[in-house]
C-alpha cells in the first residue's frame, strides 16, 4: 500500500449506533452531522412542493461518465431540468452542458447547493465524496438520488440515514436492479410464493469488469489545468498529482472499495431484495492482487462469504484476469434455482428433465440503460408523492454494509462476527 494510503479499511470497525440513530466517531463527525441536520429541517421547510405539472429543477454534482449517463436518464423524463453541474475537472462540465446547455458550471459542491432553485441533486462522484455531498445536500432541503456504493467505510451510513431522516427527504440510491420489471417479476414467482423451497445458498459473480482495469490517456499525464487535484482527493490524505489514481480510483482503496462495494453491493442488494434479510451475521473473504501489479490497492481477485440469521450463505466471487466474464445471482433452494441477470430470469426446478423456465428482460423502447431510467422515474415519483422511493437510503447503507463487511474482512484476514440487531462488528 502507497505510504499516502488512508486506512480505514485496516482498522478494527464498530458501529455503535443503529441506523438513524446518533452514530459518533473519534473525529465528532456525529455530532457535527447531527447539528447540521438540524439546521437543515429549517432549510427544508423552504422548498416548494413539486406538482404533477412542475419542472423539477436539478443539480449534478460528479459529472464523468455515469454521472453523465445518469443526467440523461433524468433528461429522458418530461419536466426535468439540469440547472446546475458541478466538478473538479472543466472538461466534464463542458461535456455535460453539451446535452444541459444553458446548466450553471461549478467546481465545489456547497456553491451550487446555494441555489434557490434546485429541488433535487443527482451525485455520481468517486466514492470517497458520497458522505459529503450527500449530507450537505440533504441539510440544504434537497432530495438526493446518489449512486452505488452509498459509503466509502462502513461507518458513514447512519450519519446519511440519519439525514435523511432528519429532514424528511427522498434519498434514492442507484441499485436500479429494485426498479427494474424482471428483477420485481423472478421475487414475486418464485421468492414470495416459496417455489424454490429453502434458500441455502445465493450465489453471485462479476469476472472481468473492465471500469476497473482503467489506463489514464496520455491527455491525463500532465494534470490538466481545469483540474482541481486538491478538491478530487477532499478528506483524503495528501499525494502528488496520479493520473492513475485519478482516472482509474476503484482501483485504489483510499477511494472506495474496488470490485466488493462497485459490484457486490449491487448483487447483495438482490438477495437483500429477494430475501428480505438485509443484515448478515458474519462475513470472511480471501483473494489479493494477483494478476495485476500496477500499484493498485484493491485486490484484483476475491472471495466474500456472507452468513445471514435466516440459514443462508451469499457468496461473491470477481477476477479482472482475461478469459472470464460475466455477471449474476443465483439462488438455491429446496426447490429448485433461480438465476438471475440484467438480461434475464431462468427458474430450474428440481428433478431429472424438469424444463427451466426462461424469462428475457423488457427491452427499453427509447434504447440506452432502461434499468436506471426504471429506478431514476421512480424516484422523481416519489419527489411528487413523497413516498419512500424503492432504494431508500436505509437499503442502500444496508446493501452497502454488507459490501464493506466483507472488505473488512479481507484487509483483517479474519471472519468477522456481526449483530445484526446492533448493527456492529463483536470483538475478536
Amino acid at each position: 500500500m502507497p505510504e499516502s494510503a488512508d486506512v480505514s479499511y485496516h482498522r478494527p470497525v464498530r458501529a455503535k449506533s443503529r441506523p438513524g440513530e446518533a452514530h459518533t466517531n473519534a473525529s465528532g463527525v456525529g455530532r457535527r452531522a447531527f447539528l447540521s441536520s438540524a439546521v437543515g429541517l429549517t432549510a427544508a421547510s423552504y422548498l416548494r412542493v413539486l406538482g404533477a405539472n412542475d419542472t423539477l429543477q436539478l443539480g449534478v454534482v460528479g459529472a464523468g461518465d455515469r454521472g453523465r449517463e445518469d443526467m440523461n436518464q433524468f433528461l429522458a423524463n418530461a419536466n426535468v431540468h439540469v440547472a446546475a453541474v458541478c466538478d473538479v475537472y472543466s472538461d466534464h462540465i463542458d461535456r455535460a452542458r453539451q446535452r444541459a446547455t444553458d446548466a450553471k458550471g461549478f467546481a465545489d459542491h456547497r456553491k451550487l447547493l446555494e441555489l434557490k432553485e434546485l429541488d433535487a441533486v443527482l451525485i455520481a462522484t468517486p466514492d470517497h465524496w458520497h458522505m459529503t455531498c450527500t449530507i450537505d445536500s440533504l441539510d440544504a432541503g434537497r432530495d438526493v438520488y446518489v449512486e452505488k456504493p452509498l459509503t466509502r467505510t462502513i461507518e458513514e451510513g447512519p450519519l446519511i440515514v440519519k439525514a435523511a431522516r432528519v429532514n424528511d427527504r427522498i434519498c434514492q440510491v442507484g441499485m436500479q436492479q429494485r426498479s427494474t420489471s424482471h428483477y420485481i417479476q423472478a421475487k414475486q414467482e418464485y421468492l414470495d410464493t416459496g417455489r424454490l423451497g429453502k434458500l441455502t445458498l445465493a450465489r453471485t459473480w462479476w469476472h472481468g469488469n473492465t471500469y476497473h482495469l482503467r489506463k489514464a490517456p496520455e491527455s491525463l499525464q500532465q494534470k490538466p489545468a481545469g483540474l482541481d487535484w486538491p478538491r478530487f482527493l477532499g478528506p483524503l490524505k495528501w499525494r502528488d498529482w496520479d493520473p492513475q489514481q485519478y482516472y482509474n480510483w476503484r482501483a485504489y482503496l483510499d477511494f472506495g472499495g474496488g470490485q466488493v462495494t462497485d459490484l457486490f453491493t449491487h448483487w447483495i442488494d438482490v438477495v437483500h431484495m429477494f430475501t428480505g434479510q438485509e443484515v448478515p451475521k458474519s462475513a470472511s473473504a480471501a483473494g489479493g492482487v494477483y494478476a495485476y501489479k500496477d500499484g493498485r490497492t484493491a485486490p484484483d481477485t476475491i472471495n466474500v462469504l456472507l452468513e445471514y440469521p435466516a440459514g443462508f450463505t451469499a457468496t461473491f466471487e470477481a477476477t479482472l484476469a482475461p478469459g472470464l466474464t460475466g455477471a449474476a445471482v443465483e439462488f438455491c433452494g429446496t426447490e429448485g434455482r433461480l438465476l438471475i441477470d440484467r438480461q434475464h430470469f431462468e427458474f430450474h426446478p428440481k428433478g431429472r428433465g424438469a424444463q427451466p423456465t426462461v424469462v428475457n428482460a423488457e427491452r427499453n423502447p427509447s434504447g440506452g440503460d432502461g434499468m436506471t431510467f426504471s429506478h431514476v422515474k421512480n424516484f422523481l415519483d416519489c419527489v411528487r408523492t413523497r413516498q419512500r422511493p424503492n432504494g431508500d437510503v436505509l437499503i442502500g447503507h444496508r446493501s452497502a454494509q454488507a459490501s464493506h463487511l466483507g472488505n473488512i474482512a479481507y484487509v483483517q484476514k479474519r471472519r468477522l462476527d456481526f449483530d445484526p440487531e446492533r448493527e456492529e462488528i463483536l470483538p475478536f
